[in-house]
């Protein structure tokens, strides 16, 4: 339970929790409401229903009448990701798009990222996707700050760890671009989640919280996103300190419940990619895994919405205790 003398910070959903519920922009919100979310996370356009600036307006009016604030955001902005979609555009017009929307929408910020894991492997290092990120978050500064808002890249589905977009972001400038720290991305690179926290934390506009299992297994080490609680991470603890490092900031739920993913860390070959994680770092993930014990991937679920919604209704009604909503 939290402390009393903690910061506050502003609950949101992140509607990709509920991905597939198929719901319109305003029913988003009508289920956000019932659920005592202050900050809706519409992290991709196709939540929002579109950019039309008259949509948008609509989609704002809605969220005033039910007290809640928007964020709005997009997928890839690196236009060298295997996640760039080159069909909507280049990158700095697809931002553009989205920073209008925001503007219209009230959104202190515009959430993107760079891409994936895969974007680790060659011929291009990650690094090389930085500078190319960087680039068209320098072109679009005007722009962001002509609308009064930020862009939030987010540490995503195993791309940068938290000291790389440390780099991004300071490299593009941090008077409009900061982190949409995500609290289970960092698994997938092979860092433990309070590394980034600590890292990022200076830089942070907006997050998404889920909690993680890590564990040892003959090839290496395994891992899994859960619902609230039921990870290994000290989901608890984390939420303590983006309460102290990052008051006023919201704290959203992106629950994403997965099976096992391995990582063969004691195959040579899996390095590639990753020969620039320093040593200190893999060992405090590594000692999350020595403190695991296994989980099996959940069952194969009759209805997908329904168990999203499931899952992030048990992981809101356990983060309220915490936060003692």
């Amino acid at each position: 339970m939290a402390q009393p003398s903690s910061p506050p910070v502003r609950f949101g959903i992140d509607l990709f929790s509920i991905r597939s519920s198929g719901f319109t922009p305003f029913q988003h919100l009508d289920y956000c409401a019932k659920h005592k979310a202050k900050v809706v996370h519409f992290s991709e356009i196709r939540f929002l229903g579109g950019l039309e600036d008259d949509h948008v307006r609509k989609v704002k009016e809605h969220a005033d009448k039910l007290g809640i604030e928007l964020e709005i955001g997009m997928r890839s902005i690196c236009p060298t990701s295997t996640l760039f979609d080159p069909k909507q555009g280049t990158a700095e017009q697809q931002l553009a798009r989205v920073i209008n929307a925001g503007r219209i929408a009230g959104s202190r910020l515009v959430r993107a990222f760079l891409g994936s894991m895969a974007d680790r492997k060659r011929p291009i290092p990650i690094e090389g996707h930085i500078e190319n990120s960087v680039k068209v978050l320098r072109a679009c500064r005007s722009r962001a700050l002509d609308a009064n808002l930020k862009i939030a890249i987010e540490n995503h589905a195993g791309d940068m760890q938290g000291r790389e977009l440390k780099i991004l972001i300071e490299e593009a400038g941090k008077d409009f671009v900061g982190a949409c720290i995500d609290s289970g991305n960092p698994v997938w690179t092979l860092e433990d989640p309070h590394v980034t926290l600590e890292t990022l934390h200076p830089y942070v506009l907006t997050s998404h919280v889920r909690d993680s299992a890590v564990w040892r297994v003959p090839e290496g080490i395994a891992v899994r996103w859960t619902r609230m609680g039921d990870g290994n991470i000290d989901i608890d603890s984390y939420v303590r300190k983006y309460q102290q490092l990052c008051p006023g900031r919201a704290l959203s739920m992106e629950i994403i419940v997965t099976g096992p993913r391995t990582f063969p860390v004691f195959d040579p070959k899996f390095w590639e990619g990753y020969g620039n994680v320093p040593a200190w770092h893999f060992t405090r993930f590594l000692a999350l895994a020595e403190k695991g014990k296994p989980q099996d991937a959940p069952p194969k679920p009759a209805d997908p919405a329904a168990q999203e919604r499931a899952d992030l209704e048990a992981s809101i009604e356990y983060t309220h205790r915490q936060l003692g909503i």
